[in-house]
């Protein structure tokens, strides 16, 4: 039987709100291993020496080829490809036509005519409906994330180094001074005998690279980056330690994806994709009309990427919204006192708080929470989870500008009320826990004096 719609599905449910509150999609998983040592020291790692990420099986890849490729990506996407030549890469951001969120990734330009999109399928799915409906001369080749991929390896290994000690790894296991590359540019070196690919950019505010290359040359390369001077402090980084590093660097995961408006589009986009991709919601953040739950990319700091030197779907929205973005992304920093008694209820008579689980304290696809200023909600607060190195409880938050300030005291409502029927949610009451606002990214606000105030 041919899968079920999500156009059918919200027929069913009676509206987005009752499919998505109760829906047991989790939120995104990392299908590696856990730890390798404790998830403490390895978020250590990148602060201290040198983390290495295994980042091969938790992104789907989108190869695209053919002369239609970038007038496909550069319709759908808000960013410029004036200057996107072969071996850069870039965040690309699109939106509904209203100018609300789909979703980001991360695009690699490999070759004249063939690109790699790399993320969560929310834009993946949306580039690859629109290379279905339209008249663009490209071809996709898709393999997804390890947690669904029928059968076989992925396609690609990535290992990422990070930290203070990265580079002069990376000159020991390619046995030379490294080149100077810019941010978000490739280069190509050789290791163990391989050819690999590196991006390079920065995680959790530390520099380093990603090295990718095909699949079967995965394991040599690991081999010589796990077999380098132990001066380095090399440490493998599971999944629990790599799911907390966007908190350190504000990069705001899986953000609500805006499928759920009247434009044809997207009814006809609703028609196209199957019910399974759509994502479960969460958090005290519970309004009645979906719209409430979507956000913009100047909510989240992507209005940067925004480029109206060219037509894209939804850029007259885009163009207003533009004129006074109303929203700021902040980190907030929880209270320990009020997070300390939120776990502690577990040990009194129930029911206690939403538990609270560590280092990441997400419990669906789409995770929204209420910020509150005197009884008013000011914001949302998106994703939470715990920093050993700053040894605080923190979130991504975007926030009315006025309380965009550092210092400002807000108010988090964390767990649900109604509680909802996701697997993932036991029975338990709402709290009230205290943060303050900082900076995005946070690390540069801590080492700057935060914990010194």
């Amino acid at each position: 039987m041919p899968a079920e719609s999500l156009a059918a599905a919200l027929v069913r449910a009676g509206g987005p709100v009752a499919l998505l509150r109760d829906l047991a999609s989790p939120p995104s998983t990392f299908p590696v291993q856990p730890e390798f040592t404790n998830w403490r020291s390895e978020q250590r790692s990148w602060l201290e020496s040198c983390a290495l990420l295994d980042q091969s099986h938790h992104m789907t890849d989108l190869f695209l080829s053919g002369p239609g490729a970038l007038p496909l990506l550069s319709h759908v996407a808000v960013n410029s490809f004036a200057h996107f030549g072969v071996g850069r890469a870039k965040q690309l951001v699109a939106v509904s036509p209203d100018g609300h969120l789909i979703g980001d990734a991360i695009l690699f330009h490999l070759e004249e005519e063939l690109f790699d999109l790399v993320g969560h399928p929310m834009v993946i799915d949306w580039v690859t409906f629109h290379l279905e409906r339209g008249d663009f001369a490209a071809t996709v080749e898709r393999d997804d994330n390890s947690a669904v991929r029928a059968s076989g390896p992925p396609r690609l290994y990535r290992y990422e180094l990070q930290g203070p000690t990265a580079a002069a790894l990376m000159e020991e296991v390619t046995g030379g001074p490294l080149p100077e590359v810019a941010f978000f540019r490739m280069a190509e070196f050789t290791i163990a005998g391989r050819r690999v690919r590196a991006l390079r950019h920065g995680m959790a505010g530390q520099p380093g690279y990603e090295l990718f290359g095909p699949w079967e040359d995965g394991e040599a390369v690991l081999g010589a980056l796990l077999g380098a001077d132990a001066r380095h402090g090399l440490v493998r980084v599971g999944a629990k330690a790599y799911s907390t590093a966007n908190l350190e660097s504000g990069w705001a995961p899986a953000p609500m994806t805006a499928l759920f408006g009247d434009d044809p589009l997207l009814q006809e986009y609703r028609e196209w994709l199957p019910a399974s991709k759509a994502g479960s919601i969460g958090g005290s953040h519970h309004p009645a009309d979906i719209s409430d739950h979507y956000l913009t990319p100047y909510d989240i700091g992507y209005g940067k990427h925004v480029a109206f030197d060219h037509d894209f779907i939804g850029r007259a929205a885009l163009e207003r919204m533009a004129q006074a973005p109303p929203r700021t992304k902040v980190t907030l920093v929880w209270d320990a006192d009020d997070v300390a008694d939120a776990v502690g209820s577990s040990f009194r008579p129930g029911p206690g708080a939403k538990y609270l689980d560590l280092p990441k304290a997400r419990y669906a696809t789409h995770h929204e929470d209420v910020v509150l200023v005197g009884g008013r909600q000011v914001g949302i607060s998106l994703d939470c989870g715990y920093l050993a190195n700053e040894r605080a409880l923190v979130s991504l938050a975007t926030v009315e500008n006025e309380f965009a300030v550092p210092g400002t005291e807000v108010t988090v409502v964390w767990g649900e009320d109604p509680v909802s029927a996701k697997p993932a949610v036991e029975e338990h009451r709402q709290v009230h826990i205290r943060a303050t606002v900082a900076p995005v990214p946070f690390v540069d606000f801590a080492r700057e004096g935060y914990r010194s105030r």
